[in-house]
């Protein structure tokens, strides 16, 4: 029977389940479970009819539990705490909690994880009960994050971009069956939208406005999106022209991270950097096309970079490391490692060029040795992180000049070096508070 009250949606789950989230924490669901999980509606707790004609039978007093004298606004303080799924059970126990539990403060966000869960039908629900007050459009929701739901797909996108026009906050990373089409409708339908995460969405190759919202706007909005965040790691067919319309719509862009994107080239970064003058922090680790070419287009972003990752980028020698190092010169984060062409000469260019380096990563660089580790030291005083993992060429030597000069160490890996145990101890007694990870068994 259809009842006529206030839809509310809860979650039936088995009890290894709980795919809703909001706030922090998570519950991650059990693979092993067949179980699915979906958004039910139900009507708020009704409440007790009495006839004068009618006696009920005599029931001793109960006292009232404690959490009932709490009042309003302590007991919205407690389920801001709870997640999603919790929240909407709460939401059955009583009338008065119902109201509570749909205060708008509880739902800035909405977090679902769990590769059972019927995702697509649990935004729907929510949302359109989100909508109640505001009919067809939810104006608290901020953030959605579903990462890792595999059941996702662009019905279930579309259904937040038709109602959430205020959503800032997008993860849908881990979820490979949306496609372009549906993330277009997002950022066309939510212009407040500055973090985008579509990590391992491997349909997704471009970042755009759909071909109606570009029509819409005026010439003077330059058909721009507002994304700042956007992180496409593991998009494996992106391509260069990709890139090139998703640096030309989102300008704004401050973070991007273009990991295991193997199709990119130097060509892609050049478009980038033509559009994208405020990034702060880059990754294009394991591009293996990207080469020196492409590090001299990213120095053209000067000293706005402070955070670079090149990992296994083959094609990167010193000379790429010169002109990072040349421009680059408030560069605070480098992953370097695998890139198996820089020398100590790159590194000797790097630590007089940007002495406020805090962390760096040049393992798996067998031309790295001691000279260079000595020229580090002398000038990165502030360095705080330092991987020589297989860094064949360090000895224990050079790790002494490094832990006289900076005190501040927190974290050294020496895998796989050939570092001796007095090596070890002279680091830990001049850097007390760095954890050194090592492979030698005879030093604990």
């Amino acid at each position: 029977m259809r009842t006529l009250s206030t839809p509310s949606p809860a979650l039936i789950c088995p009890p290894a389940l709980s795919g809703f989230q909001n706030g922090r924490g998570s519950s991650t669901s059990s693979s092993s479970v067949t179980g699915e999980t979906v958004a039910m509606v139900h009507s708020p707790p009704p409440t007790r009819l009495t006839h004068p004609l009618i006696r009920l039978a005599s029931r001793p007093p109960k006292e009232q539990a404690s959490v009932d004298r709490l009042p309003d606004h302590a007991l919205v303080r407690v389920f801001s705490f709870l997640p999603t799924n919790q929240l909407c059970r709460c939401a059955r126990v009583c009338r008065r909690w119902y109201n509570l539990a749909w205060d708008p403060r509880l739902w800035r966000t909405i977090r679902l994880t769990g590769e059972t869960v019927h995702v697509d039908r649990a935004l729907r629900v929510l949302t359109r009960r989100l909508c109640q007050d505001t009919p067809n459009v939810c104006l608290m929701l901020e953030t959605v994050v579903v990462s890792g739901c595999r059941r996702l797909t662009d019905r279930g996108l579309y259904a937040i971009a038709q109602c959430c026009p205020e959503l800032r906050r997008l993860e849908v990373s881990g979820c490979f069956s949306i496609s372009n089409e549906a993330v277009f409708d997002v950022v066309s339908l939510c212009p407040n939208l500055e973090h985008l995460d579509v990590s391992g969405c491997s349909k997704v190759t471009c970042i755009s406005l759909t071909r109606e919202a570009s029509i819409k706007l005026s010439p003077l909005h330059g058909k721009q999106i507002s994304i700042r965040y956007l992180d496409m790691t593991d998009c494996f067919v992106l391509e260069d022209e990709g890139l090139h319309t998703i640096a030309a719509h989102c300008t704004q862009l401050t973070h991007l991270y273009l990991r295991r994107c193997v199709r990119l080239t130097d060509e892609g970064l050049r478009y980038l950097v033509i559009y994208c003058t405020s990034i702060k922090e880059l990754s294009v680790s394991d591009c293996r096309f990207v080469s020196d070419f492409g590090l001299r287009e990213i120095a053209k972003l000067e000293s706005r970079l402070r955070y670079l990752s090149i990992a296994h980028c083959g094609r990167v020698t010193d000379v790429g490391i010169r002109y990072i190092a040349k421009y680059c010169s408030k560069l605070r984060y480098l992953n370097a490692r695998g890139c198996e062409g820089i020398t100590d000469h790159g590194v000797e260019y790097l630590a007089k060029n940007c002495a406020k380096l805090k962390s760096l990563d040049i393992g798996k660089c067998p031309l790295v040795s001691d000279m260079g580790l000595e020229c580090l030291a002398l000038n990165c005083f502030n360095l705080k992180r330092l991987s020589l993992k297989s860094c064949e060429s360090i000895t224990g030597q050079g790790l002494q000049v490094v832990a006289a000069n900076c005190f501040d160490l927190q974290m050294l890996n020496v895998q796989d070096c050939e570092v001796s145990v007095e090596a070890l101890r002279f680091v830990k007694r001049h850097c007390k508070r760095c954890v050194i990870e090592h492979t030698n068994p005879a030093f604990f």
